[in-house]
């Protein structure tokens, strides 16, 4: 058994539908949207998805046309890119995220998704995947400059009202800039994707409701400063190379 194995539970089918409905599919629009954005200067790139038997991703990736790899911790990890994607179109290893079998280098681009805030050894895992990659890091993570402040007093009301959330680790931006510089990588581009709490969203389902409030956030500036969760990307420095 591997270290870190939160994948595990993010590639199962239990938490794929946190992510149905109208609000699941708004989420995954905005960060299909913003991810898409960030790698608009690397058409064709090589992808190393790290812990995405999700499949949030690999599957609008294929269809962008990169070339897509997916780590996971287990060999059930694979289960739903299998049912998602077609034969062919991707690559998959189930491995250690902590020591990727993969030389110096390797992808042109490194990302991970639903995995930082659940993993204990988030450092470790950062620098692996600085490591394998040539050009850039692409992450998510919830940020403590946000809703997420109150995190601690809310969780039990979340868990309530959503049945399957589950506890996760708030970072800042300091953070992560501080990180990523000592794996010789360039200061992130932080695009924090919602101002109000997902909770909300999946209480509301309604997509048109939901995408006022979040453009009319966006408009005065306020997701900028307190949204989350955050997508960022990082890319390796002149002297990281």
């Amino acid at each position: 058994m591997f270290l870190e194995t939160a994948d595990i539970e993010t590639a199962s089918d239990d938490y794929a539908s946190r992510f149905s409905g109208v609000a699941g599919e708004y989420f995954l629009d905005k960060q299909t949207e913003i991810t898409l954005s960030l790698l608009q200067d690397l058409p064709g790139a090589s992808i190393l998805d790290v812990g995405g038997g999700h499949a949030q991703l690999a599957e609008p990736l294929v269809q962008a046309g990169y070339q897509v790899t997916v780590t996971g911790s287990d060999d059930c990890c694979r289960k739903r890119l299998d049912q998602q994607l077609r034969p062919g179109s991707f690559k998959y290893l189930t491995c250690d995220s902590l020591a990727l079998p993969f030389e110096n280098q390797s992808f042109d681009v490194v990302l991970a998704f639903r995995l930082l805030p659940h993993v204990d050894r988030w450092q470790e895992l950062l620098a692996e995947m600085c490591r394998v990659a040539k050009k850039a890091v692409i992450l998510d993570y919830p940020d403590s400059r946000s809703t997420n402040i109150l995190y601690e007093h809310l969780f039990a009301m979340k868990k309530k009202m959503e049945g399957n959330t589950r506890t996760f680790t708030l970072f800042n931006r300091g953070q992560i800039r501080q990180e990523m510089n000592r794996n010789l990588f360039t200061p992130p581009v932080f695009k924090p994707e919602f101002l109000f709490p997902m909770v909300i969203h999946r209480k509301l389902q309604n997509r048109g409701v939901s995408n006022v409030i979040e453009t009319a956030a966006k408009l005065t500036g306020m997701t900028s400063l307190f949204g989350s969760p955050i997508i960022f990307r990082s890319d390796r420095s002149t002297q990281g190379k």
